[in-house]
């Protein structure tokens, strides 16, 4: 959900570990980023990042553990979704904070637009069940930590009592993701930002 820049890889070839791990690991992101997890062969991958397939699977183990180094990274980018809600003065300022990053990570000039936990979506074989879960719980948790900063609102007056903190949360995170699939389009990130206004025009005032 957060945009981040990234320098040029270094583009090493030789023994395994003998490249730039963080480098190697941005490029890989950005495939994801880009593709898709299953649209992105090991071949694409080795290639882009200038290593072997044995350097890969020495300093990564196989294509999904470096998928899960890569979401860790974009997961852990300027500012964290914990960061976000947490340092947020209420609410509503959680919410529309999430909504800006997602709008400006969405559009970002040195990444490929959308939002990765988006473009990522696995829906394949079986075996890669595991995978989806983790990506369905990330988004989950995003969820869950906006709707109990919105019932401590509520509780603490600075939303109605009567408000829906479970859909009012739920309608942030569909809005979070539908700005994903316009900027993959080609909306710009003004469009986004009109768009975060208008959802934020959804939420109820202050409880009485």
């Amino acid at each position: 959900m957060i945009a981040m820049e990234h320098a040029a890889p270094r583009r090493r070839h030789g023994r395994p570990l003998s490249f730039d791990r963080e480098a190697a690991l941005g490029t890989a992101m950005l495939l994801f980023w880009r593709h898709g997890y299953e649209a992105t062969s090991v071949a694409q991958l080795t290639q882009a990042m200038g290593i072997t397939p044995p350097s890969l699977y020495a300093a990564f183990g196989d294509k999904r553990r470096l998928f899960r180094a890569a979401l860790h990274r974009y997961m852990t980018g300027a500012r964290t979704v914990e960061q976000i809600i947490g340092e947020a003065a209420s609410a509503r300022d959680a919410a529309r904070d999430l909504l800006v990053a997602a709008a400006t990570g969405n559009t970002g000039e040195a990444t490929p637009p959308g939002c990765l936990l988006a473009s990522a979506l696995v829906s394949g074989s079986a075996e890669e069940a595991e995978l989806r879960e983790e990506l369905a719980s990330i988004r989950r948790d995003i969820e869950a930590r906006l709707r109990s900063r919105i019932a401590q609102d509520v509780a603490e007056g600075r939303l109605p009592s009567g408000c829906d903190a479970a859909a009012l949360a739920g309608h942030t995170l569909a809005v979070i993701q539908g700005m994903s699939t316009l900027a993959k389009d080609g909306a710009d990130r003004g469009k986004l930002l009109r768009i975060v206004e208008t959802a934020m025009a959804c939420w109820p005032g202050p409880g009485g």
